[in-house]
């Protein structure tokens, strides 16, 4: 999937909730599920194009349109959108967009051979693993109740992937679209973790600038292999693909202003009823039996890491707050 993922606790665009925002964690809520609609509406749009175009060119409309309104909510922000995408890496944004630019390639690749529940379903195993690279790249200590998470998570990854392997009679394009939908999860992984690295300096609007700028320009660069001339309809629908992956951005980067990220997180797992709804509506497609329990497994095991999460940041609070009152 194209959509930013979110692991416990962190937003990876950088923006956690301020002590402002904190206090409106329903205007959080909210905005989170809005951007996990419009990630979805994209992707279905992605879906639909992907059968006529080359993926390059999806690409490149899809990241040079959404560049406008990134512009737009960052003007809108105040403070200069000069300012707010200065950067004091452009290294690190250029081995983030390399990363994110192919788990884009494969993500969009994965969608012209699956139906767009699946894709989705397939895509939770993104946090999974970014929970065990956090842990292998960043040194980050992770605890028993999160690794035993994460297992539970791989099984319903598993258990969705079995319809689209080999031995679970599908072959063909099926195992295609499964190999690219887990590159492309394992990718948006690794791009989670390189992003973690640059919140260290840089600011929101220069990380989400220049990977869309760089996949442009990457998407670009495939027009000699053979790009469509799209017509009209095809060109409004790119158009609203574009917007809508810069809106979602937004909404996503808001929704973390305005509730603790913890809180806000497992609201990701909507984009699986979006994606049922989407699919049913529009391509006559509904999840099998193993796609729904397999992801409703890893979704649940994501719902439980994020919870004691929480329970453990609520816990320490407290602590600390007994020992100041202690120490007083």
């Amino acid at each position: 999937m194209a959509a930013p993922l979110v692991v416990p606790g962190r937003s990876v665009t950088g923006s956690g909730a301020s002590g402002r925002a904190a206090a409106r964690p329903y205007l959080g809520i909210g905005l989170k599920v809005l951007s996990a609609l419009a990630f979805t509406l994209m992707s279905a749009g992605v879906k639909t194009l992907a059968d006529r175009f080359p993926t390059g060119e999806i690409v490149f409309f899809r990241s040079f349109i959404a560049i406008a309104p990134l512009l737009l909510w960052l003007r809108w922000q105040g403070g200069g959108v000069r300012q707010a995408v200065a950067t004091q890496n452009l290294k690190g944004h250029v081995l983030r967009s390399i990363i994110g630019a192919a788990g884009m390639f494969a993500g969009f690749a994965g969608l012209s051979f699956l139906p767009l529940s699946d894709a989705v379903a397939i895509g939770y195993a993104s946090p999974l693993l970014v929970v065990v690279l956090a842990a292998i790249v960043l040194r980050e200590r992770v605890q028993a109740y999160r690794w035993a998470g994460v297992s539970v998570g791989f099984l319903g990854v598993l258990i969705t992937l079995a319809p689209h392997l080999e031995f679970g009679g599908a072959g063909g394009g099926g195992s295609t679209g499964a190999l690219f939908a887990i590159l492309a999860a394992g990718c948006s992984a690794a791009a989670t973790i390189q992003v973690r690295k640059l919140t260290g300096t840089e600011r929101t609007g220069a990380i989400v600038l220049y990977f869309f700028l760089f996949t442009s320009l990457l998407g670009l660069s495939t027009l000699a292999l053979g790009w469509r001339m799209p017509g009209w309809s095809d060109l409004a629908l790119f158009l609203v693909v574009g917007v809508l992956g810069g809106i979602g951005q937004i909404l996503l980067t808001e929704s973390y202003r305005h509730g603790d990220a913890s809180l806000v997180a497992p609201f990701e797992y909507t984009t699986m009823l979006w994606s049922v709804l989407i699919g049913w509506f529009v391509f006559g497609q509904l999840p099998t039996a193993s796609i729904a329990v397999g992801g409703a497994i890893v979704a649940a095991a994501g719902v439980f890491v994020v919870w004691r999460e929480r329970r453990l940041v609520v816990e320490r609070a407290r602590e600390a707050a007994a020992g100041g009152a202690r120490a007083s």
